[in-house]
């Protein structure tokens, strides 16, 4: 979804998650909750892509449906291709933690019985220990961190060690859910010069971010989520001027950065049960009429892509290596118990925002 011909590492077309649940404590009916629709991004070789949106849009469940690691109640459905093939559960699961490194957003995914330096080694020979003692030391960790338990590191230790997981193995995709929260400035900045280098030499990182100014530091492109849907994929060139983007959620984005005015939306982002007909920004949307409220599909504006009605550009062509589509599961594979367990009332609460 860009101009480059580099090869896709990832890509997401037309996703959509939902979950499973029952109607109110009452009842004994169940519905099925949409939280993710007709999502799309990709990932290129030698390419960082940066997803932003409000707390709620979709972006850790991404993460969390590219990985297996989604409830019992949860329907996946739309396609999902690494390398060019088309990823079912059996190939998530071979994939998750060799070529696809994960960086959570919960601390919780460290094993509390076991030292965080043998967790991050993840076996006793003599180069994984001179790996992951450098990687410690590049984060600032001594060597006593190595021998504590995750209950006696701080929270920024903790998001540190997890980031040193992943790049302890020879993954070609690192998905990085919000890895600098509790870090200072400084770090926060070496481990986007990590990714930075780690994708430079082929590979590819899906940032997952609340804070754009940094991922306008280090990011090739910018994926814009709202209310659990794909609204534009835009180079980060185009972030230098509100008029070189195209939907108008983006445009309030970059409005709201501070060296742009930090300027306020009204409005919050929709509840899940109440999405507006068509496009889900159209209350809070200055241009929105009624040609907005049917079906509106992706398409390519220059070297990016957009939803929205006003955008006047080429649909996106299907690549050549969608050999299949449609693709719908159930229950996809879990990493070894360790996801999180998300019941959909707490997806409810969390599908609504301000910018």
């Amino acid at each position: 979804m860009s101009c480059t011909n580099k090869r896709h590492i990832l890509e997401i077309d037309e996703l959509s998650v939902s979950f499973l649940q029952y109607e109110n404590s009452k009842s004994s009916s169940q519905i099925e909750l949409p939280v993710i629709s007709r999502l799309s991004v990709s990932v290129h070789e030698g390419e960082i892509v940066a997803v932003v949106g409000s707390s709620g849009s979709g972006k850790s469940l991404l993460a969390h449906a590219i990985l297996g690691l989604l409830p019992y109640n949860a329907k996946v459905a739309g396609d999902m291709y690494f390398d060019g093939e088309l990823l079912t559960q059996e190939k998530i699961a071979a994939l998750r933690g060799n070529k696809i490194a994960f960086v959570p957003q919960s601390t919780t995914y460290l094993d509390p019985l076991m030292s965080v330096g043998a967790q991050v080694r993840g076996g006793k020979e003599e180069d994984k220990k001179k790996k992951q003692r450098r990687l410690f030391k590049r984060y600032g960790l001594t060597e006593e961190v190595d021998e504590k338990y995750p209950f006696e590191c701080s929270g920024g230790m903790t998001r540190r060690v997890l980031l040193t997981s992943a790049l302890m193995g020879d993954p070609e995709l690192i998905i990085a859910d919000e890895p600098t929260p509790g870090m200072d400035l400084k770090l926060a900045k070496k481990s986007m010069e990590d990714f930075r280098r780690f994708a430079d030499e082929g590979k590819g990182v899906l940032l997952i971010t609340h804070d754009i100014e940094l991922a306008l530091e280090v990011a090739d492109r910018i994926a814009v989520f709202y209310a659990g849907t794909t609204i534009e994929e835009a180079p980060v060139s185009d972030f230098t001027s509100e008029k070189t983007l195209r939907h108008p959620y983006t445009k309030a984005l970059w409005r709201a950065l501070p060296q742009n005015g930090f300027q306020s939306l009204p409005g919050v982002q929709p509840y899940v049960k109440d999405m507006p007909k068509g496009c889900p920004f159209g209350p809070r949307c200055s241009q929105y009429g009624t040609e907005c409220e049917g079906e509106i599909p992706m398409q390519r504006v220059g070297c990016g892509t957009v939803r929205c009605v006003r955008c006047v550009g080429e649909p996106l062509a299907v690549e050549e290596h969608h050999h299949h589509k449609g693709t719908e599961h159930h229950g996809p594979v879990h990493h070894h118990g360790a996801a999180e367990r998300h019941d959909a009332p707490e997806f409810e609460k969390t599908m609504g925002g301000s910018i």
